[in-house]
């Protein structure tokens, strides 16, 4: 009954949390991370959660990765690649190079650098996609570049998570050999991933219905349309834990196979043999999709982050101690990650100067797997100690709070520089059509 009273007063937090997001436009995460906090210093919650609460929230972020994955637009996203792909590389070194840094300077040891470096490298791009959208910019091409390259980032980091997050926890040596094992295992777990993608989900490959024709009948397809399509976010959660466990049996966290699952589902996986109708379709992957995404992000996945809140217990002289860890950290991530986001933006993307710099503020954020990070190095595995720990949760909690604040104030010079560019265009094109009247 303890586990219910406590699961309870955490979705009450939830719904406190949500509450104050929509007033202030900024991420839920981050009133979820403080209702925790504050919840377990007032005596609320306990320090230790009972295993019933902590198998919740994993379940929760597991879903959460999925939901992201899921959003995500396969196609859109690989023809934005070749445009993007430097502003992730970069954008997604700098900071991890930047906070390594730090670290080392502060703490002066190699796993911890290590974590620290791996929770600051991922973006936030549902952060920055909020905060875009309440702007009117959600649609821009800036917001395009900043969502693949967020996506390309996020897939990276998942796979350094997978790299090195063993080698951190003397789970494996940083010999060759065990880096060698390690990274076949990664190979290995994308060639499922492409396998599953490419041959097994979309049911029609010649391949399938030659060697494994059952699947052509009872494929993804049938079991998307199965009772009209009332057991659908059942099915695609049964696929999410399923490469989830996948990914845990190559020594990876279940979150990373989460996310890829979610990143292969289609749309079209929701036509049926008998039901061709593409308004059907279409209606029947949105109501799934808002079914996930309500189930990710409103009532199991933010038990995951106000627990994870629960570890932030209240010391007046740590928070003071951890000042210039957190402004240097803070200051020198702000730098870098803008510098050298804008920088690939503009000779690596073609983007404006004007949309080169949007996309730098858009990639400040760190949410979602900066704290699947945090989770393993402090709470599974001890690696971080508590000053590390409380200096990257300030940090990213300062980092995500500039997101809204500096796109809100670079906005005005975006517009103008933008619609100049635009109406710039639009005259090179009456003038070369005037030009071609003539002739």
């Amino acid at each position: 009954m303890e586990s219910l009273e406590h699961l309870t007063i955490i979705w009450l937090g939830v719904l406190v949390a949500a509450f104050a997001a929509r007033k202030t436009r900024l991420t839920p995460v981050l009133y979820y991370l403080a209702a925790g906090a504050v919840m377990v210093n007032l005596g609320f919650l306990p320090a230790e959660p009972d295993p019933f609460i902590r198998g919740f929230s994993e379940i929760g972020i597991i879903l959460i990765m999925f939901a992201l994955g899921f959003e995500e637009n396969t196609s859109h996203f690989l023809t934005s690649v070749k445009r993007t792909w430097g502003i992730a590389f970069f954008g997604g070194l700098a900071p991890f190079l930047t906070a390594y840094a730090v670290a080392d300077m502060f703490w002066g040891d190699a796993k911890v650098s290590l974590m620290v470096g791996l929770a600051m490298t991922a973006t936030a791009v549902s952060l920055t996609m909020v905060s875009l959208k309440s702007e009117g910019l959600s649609r821009s091409k800036a917001a395009t570049g900043i969502m693949t390259s967020a996506v390309l980032d996020d897939i990276a980091s998942l796979a350094l998570v997978a790299i090195l997050v063993p080698i951190a926890t003397g789970g494996a040596s940083a010999d060759i050999a065990s880096i060698g094992l390690i990274l076949g295992k990664v190979v290995l777990f994308f060639v499922i991933v492409v396998i599953l993608a490419a041959w097994i989900l979309p049911g029609d490959s010649a391949m399938l219905q030659r060697y494994v024709p059952f699947l052509r009948r009872f494929g993804f397809r049938r079991l998307l349309a199965f009772a009209e399509g009332e057991m659908a976010v059942l099915v695609l959660f049964l696929f999410a834990m399923a490469v989830g466990i996948v990914a845990h049996l190559e020594g990876f966290h279940p979150a990373v196979g989460a996310y890829m699952a979610g990143l292969i589902i289609k749309e079209e996986y929701f036509d049926s043999d008998s039901d061709e109708d593409v308004a059907k379709r279409e209606a029947a992957y949105e109501s799934t999709k808002r079914i996930v995404e309500n189930v990710a992000f409103t009532w199991i996945g933010p038990v995951f982050f106000v627990e994870l809140g629960t570890k932030i217990l209240f010391d007046v002289d740590l928070f003071v101690s951890v000042i210039p860890q957190v402004l240097t950290m803070t200051g020198a991530l702000f730098v870098a990650q803008i510098v050298s986001a804008s920088l690939a933006a503009r000779y690596t993307g073609g983007f404006s100067s004007a949309e080169s710099l949007m996309i730098g503020f858009g990639m400040l954020g760190r949410a979602e797997l900066c704290f699947v990070v945090l989770d393993i190095a402090y709470v599974q595995n001890n690696i971080l100690t508590e000053t590390a720990f409380y200096t990257l949760m300030l940090t990213a909690f300062m980092l995500n709070v500039a997101v809204p604040v500096t796109i809100r104030l670079w906005k005005p010079y975006f517009v103008r520089a933008v619609g100049a560019q635009e109406n710039a265009g639009g005259n090179t094109g009456n003038t070369m059509a005037k030009s071609a009247d003539t002739v």
